[in-house]
């Protein structure tokens, strides 16, 4: 039905009562949970371990901040929350990721309803999210990339409701919460809320920005950031040196504006194309979804921003859940005629969907790691599928995804046996440093883990640079470095290899010499200040 207001005509949903939307999408969000929990136990089935990273943001969870040099306070909290509430298994720690993908796939479904979508359009439209590669992938691990969907989403629904003429107080406290903790969470959102707010003031529907209500949601908004923002000044604003390092020292691949547009269709999954694709034309003719132009703006402003700051492809993720529902809704109104999508089946295109997840079944280790290293390598060879590769390091067998699982074990037990080959007051005083966060989490983590009972570790990198020293003696070190022996032997008088990291599958820099150091050379003097590596 429609009803009036003073500033536009609005259509609220119909066809679908909220309760059926919500059982409906509560059904798909289930089927996204329970993907994603079965997917995790089989890869540690087949060996696969912890993600560099997830090491990083647990130790970063037991360093609680407002801050952090290379991103925001919400993943830490998530690593927190999870070991609390789950333990610090693979699998523990990786629920809340899941949980969040399954929040993302319900918030399809109800963005699908209230720009119209029946049954069918919902179904496929949290159908093709579920199938996604870069959706099952982040949402696999701990990761920050795991909640930035759902806040954009459910930014993207307040807006809608609003538009359909429900509580603009109600719907705008919503924006301003959701966009706050999502600032929190990842500062890419800060370009999203920009480009929504650019879409809206291109299009008719710019009148919902000018309420009072509007006000509030900015004032949420600047009240829940601004601690972060207080952690940056105080900390000389780390995140924009980490930043413009990862610039100027070209740690990204940049890629072509065909290679970008055509990384889209990969990391969305190549059938899902003919579902998104459909859903950016028909917000932007605003003809089978009414009111929708500002959205397929705020997606052609998104892009076109993403690529002009050479962000890695999948960046623009998060803005996708809305694409695939309005995609949903077009194909609904393309094939009305159809018997399925007539009676408002849930498998309204039967023979599309089928296409879909066969496909997506066969790509599916590209987005998870289900098949043992080795047979990945045959299946993907055989296929000629390949992963993408978004940094410049140079990568093994396996891409960096799966191969950062790889080597932990390895390292902790060298620095384990060197550390109890020292003497007690060694123990005591001994540095134990790696090149980067990876090496540092796992011997943090494991070491702790497995009652090891190791010093906390250092790093120069990132927020481990931060930590500092933990006041031991750099006259012994336990070092996890890429420099020679030769290198090595200008700064220390006693220099000894005790192992080497050389796990196959692990990423080609982390193949690597472990040293026991000992009496640091007077000509050789010690800065701590000289380790900062922000990358």
């Amino acid at each position: 039905m429609t009803t009036a207001t003073a500033h536009t005509t609005v259509i609220r949903p119909a066809d679908l009562t909220l309760r059926d939307t919500l059982r409906l999408a509560a059904i798909f969000a289930a089927a996204k949970l329970l993907l994603q929990f079965a997917l995790t136990l089989w890869t540690l089935h087949l060996g696969y371990g912890y993600f560099r990273d997830e090491f990083y943001y647990i130790a970063c969870g037991r360093h609680l901040a407002w801050g952090y040099v290379d991103h925001g306070p919400i993943v830490a909290l998530q690593a927190r929350l999870g070991e609390l509430l789950f333990g610090d298994s693979v699998f523990g720690i990786r629920v809340l990721s899941a949980a969040a993908g399954s929040a993302m796939v319900f918030l399809t479904g109800v963005i699908a309803w209230a720009l119209g979508g029946r049954r069918p359009a919902q179904a496929l439209a949290m159908f093709g999210v579920i199938v996604c590669p870069q959706y099952i992938g982040v949402h696999g691990f701990l990761s920050m990339n795991s909640f930035e969907p759902m806040f954009w989403m459910t930014c993207v629904l307040a807006v809608i409701l609003m538009l359909r003429g429900f509580s603009l107080r109600t719907w705008w406290v919503v924006f301003g919460v959701a966009a706050g903790v999502g600032l929190l969470n990842k500062p890419s959102m800060t370009f999203f809320l920009v480009t929504l707010g650019l879409g809206l003031l291109l299009t008719k529907q710019r009148w919902v920005l000018f309420s009072r209500w509007t006000l509030v949601a900015i004032a949420l908004i600047g009240a829940i950031v601004s601690p972060h923002v207080l952690w940056q000044i105080h900390n000389h604003w780390p995140t924009l040196e980490f930043l413009h390092n990862g610039q100027v020292r070209h740690k990204n691949i940049v890629l072509g504006p065909v290679q970008f547009f055509l990384a889209q269709f990969a990391t969305m999954q190549p059938v899902n194309a003919l579902i998104w694709i459909a859903g950016v034309v028909s917000l932007l003719r605003a003809k089978s979804i009414r009111d929708g132009r500002w959205l397929g703006l705020t997606y052609v402003l998104f892009y076109a921003l993403m690529f002009a700051m050479h962000a890695k492809d999948y960046y623009l993720a998060g803005i996708y859940p809305a694409m695939f529902a309005a995609g949903g809704i077009a194909w609904e109104r393309r094939f009305a005629g159809l018997r399925s999508v007539k009676e408002n089946r849930v498998i309204g295109f039967p023979v599309f969907e089928t296409v879909l997840l066969v496909t997506s079944l066969i790509i599916l280790p590209m987005a998870s790691p289900v098949l043992r290293p080795d047979a990945w390598v045959r299946y993907t060879t055989a296929l000629h599928l390949h992963g993408d590769k978004m940094e410049t390091f140079a990568t093994g067998p396996l891409p960096q995804f799966y191969a950062d699982r790889f080597g932990w074990q390895q390292e902790v037990d060298i620095v384990a046996r060197t550390y109890r080959s020292l003497t007690p007051e060694q123990q005591q005083h001994v540095c134990i440093f790696a090149n980067n966060y990876g090496e540092a989490g796992a011997i943090d983590f494991l070491g702790q883990r497995e009652g090891l009972n190791l010093p906390p570790a250092l790093s120069g990198q990132n927020n481990y640079w931060l930590w500092g020293t933990h006041g031991c003696d750099t006259n012994v070190v336990i070092a996890v470095i890429e420099d020679t022996p030769q290198e090595v032997a200008q700064k220390y008088e006693s220099v000894e290899v005790v192992g080497r990291m050389d796990e196959p599958y692990a990423m080609p820099f982390e193949h690597k010499n472990i040293y026991l150091l000992r009496s640091r050379k007077p000509s050789s003097h010690f800065d701590w200040a000289d380790e900062r590596f922000y990358f």
